[in-house]
């Protein structure tokens, strides 16, 4: 099966696309969302297994806060355990979303985040209601102690190659990238870098296959191997039964040596 078909399915049957608009957003923001996001998430160029977000540090280091990303760097999923309320601000400093200490995840109506991360390049047209000096007027989405969101600061803003990659095959840091945060009343933030990884950088789908079926030989050997000493046994122990009669017994059953 080709690579990139194997990719895809194992994309579609991955975590769910981008956090959609909750039951009661668009309401509380007094617009309607119109997303031209493609309908398969590995459409994306933040599905492209070429281009991948890793988180390389989360402050303050607090117990109970874990952040992870998505779909190669399309979305990230943050996991609020700390007892604590964190927020996320947005693209203008402004508080975008947060998870309560009880676990109650809110996005502000009145965040220009709100609007442009419903896209994957923010080629979207931003409400009057959208004002980042406003007061932040908070909109329940989830009470599961998690908040997933795309977020631009994470990928690359272009269909266009990074001018950092010159070279295709080459492992490439195209940049670094910071989502600010605040846990309780310590602020810090989410680091994390972009990097071009070509195809070499990947387990070829001929390894993968040739290990698992090494696996699945080995299996069947071991089991071919004890069905034939068990054979073997179940023969000597009537061969020994019929050439000792009832003549003392002195021979016991042969065992397996597994």
């Amino acid at each position: 099966m080709p690579r990139r078909l194997i990719l895809a399915l194992v994309a579609a049957c991955a975590v769910a696309p981008a956090l959609g608009t909750a039951p009661g957003l668009a309401a509380a923001a007094g617009v309607s969302f119109s997303s031209s996001e493609s309908a398969s998430p590995i459409a994306d160029q933040g599905s492209n297994y070429n281009y991948r977000s890793n988180i390389t540090s989360i402050t303050p280091d607090v117990p109970g806060l874990s952040v992870q990303v998505l779909e190669f760097a399309d979305r990230l999923l943050l996991s609020n355990h700390t007892g604590k309320t964190v927020t996320i601000y947005g693209y203008q400093g402004e508080p975008y979303a947060r998870v309560l200490a009880d676990g109650t995840a809110e996005q502000n109506v009145r965040s220009p985040a709100t609007y442009l991360n419903q896209n994957f390049y923010g080629d979207v047209t931003v409400p009057p209601v959208a004002d980042p000096t406003a007061p932040a007027k908070w909109v329940v989405v989830d009470r599961t102690g998690q908040f997933e969101w795309h977020d631009h600061r994470i990928h690359w803003m272009s269909p266009l190659l990074p001018p950092e990659v010159k070279n295709k095959s080459k492992l490439t840091l195209i940049f670094d990238w910071q989502v600010p945060i605040e846990v309780g009343t310590s602020k810090g933030a989410i680091a994390g870098e972009l990097l071009w990884t070509p195809e070499s950088a990947k387990t070829p789908t001929a390894a993968i296959v040739l290990g698992a079926l090494i696996v699945v030989a080995g299996l069947l050997f071991v089991l071919f191997v004890r069905r034939r000493r068990a054979r073997a046994a179940s023969a000597r122990s009537g061969a020994g039964a019929d050439a000792g009669g009832g003549g003392g017994g002195g021979g016991g059953a042969t065992k397996e040596a597994w």
